[in-house]
């Protein structure tokens, strides 16, 4: 980042607490416009508390969340998500509407509306025929309807992009196509993402950046290079190792 620039997302002493229990843990951090972030830990380490802060899924306990320099705290809840695309695990199509309709929610409440034809421009950027515009969710697979989840937090043209284990209910091969398909649109609309998994082996291959979290403690911060160079510390190490010891396992039957 050039001397005085700012942060596009900066994180500055946020806290997050459920009665005793602390999810975050007094994180102070800075990521610059248009990277590719992951967030990588184990269950309960507290990246997606973190990740749900930016938009206020979740409000910090105390700390604060700047996005372009203001705090989200201080925008409200609709005007924030019009600068932010979401895409989740659970994919969260409305099952009563239509994949046009889904796609075009977003755009809908904050008083515009998504044309037909931006529909199906959007279906084209995630690699769908327009024609699924007037389907519903049910006559889906599971990647058709994550690819329409990624198409709808596109749809208000949004400045940052946040991913929560966006492809951990797909299998391998649709993970892997859709996984490349998102790092290529981060590219062609320079994007700021920031993305939870708890794949290692997916944040190496898509990040540009790699954040390890530890009981609400971030404990590594590094490139995947960097990583794969064995630094970043004994918990990043481990959870490097996976992938590793499953590519060597298959280099060895291949032998």
């Amino acid at each position: 980042m050039a001397a005085g620039a700012r942060p596009f997302l900066r994180f500055d002493g946020v806290i997050r607490t459920f009665g005793e229990t602390t999810a975050v843990g007094g994180i102070s951090l800075e990521i610059e416009a248009h990277s590719f972030v992951a967030l990588v830990g184990a269950s309960g380490s507290g990246k997606s508390t973190l990740l749900k802060m930016v938009n206020r899924l979740t409000e910090p306990s105390s700390g604060s969340v700047l996005l372009e320099g203001e705090e989200v705290t201080s925008i409200s809840a609709p005007a924030l998500r019009r600068k932010i695309g979401y895409v989740f695990q659970g994919i969260g199509l409305f099952p009563h509407m239509t994949v046009a309709e889904n796609i075009g929610i977003g755009p809908r409440l904050t008083g515009e509306r998504a044309s037909l034809a931006r529909i199906c421009e959007l279906l084209e950027l995630v690699e769908l025929d327009p024609g699924m515009a007037s389907r519903m969710p049910d006559e889906l697979s599971g990647g058709q309807r994550q690819r329409v989840g990624v198409a709808r937090a596109l749809a208000g043209k949004p400045h940052l992009l946040l991913m929560d284990e966006p492809f951990g209910a797909l299998d391998p091969i649709t993970r892997d196509s859709l996984g490349q398909r998102v790092h290529d649109l981060h590219r062609e609309f320079a994007l700021t993402t920031v993305m939870v998994t708890h794949d290692m082996a997916e944040a190496l291959l898509l990040a540009d950046r790699v954040l390890v979290m530890d009981s609400g403690a971030i404990v590594a911060d590094a490139t995947p290079a960097q990583l794969l160079n064995g630094q970043g510390g004994d918990i990043a190490q481990a959870l490097v190792a996976v992938p590793r010891d499953q590519a060597r396992a298959l280099a060895d039957l291949a032998s």
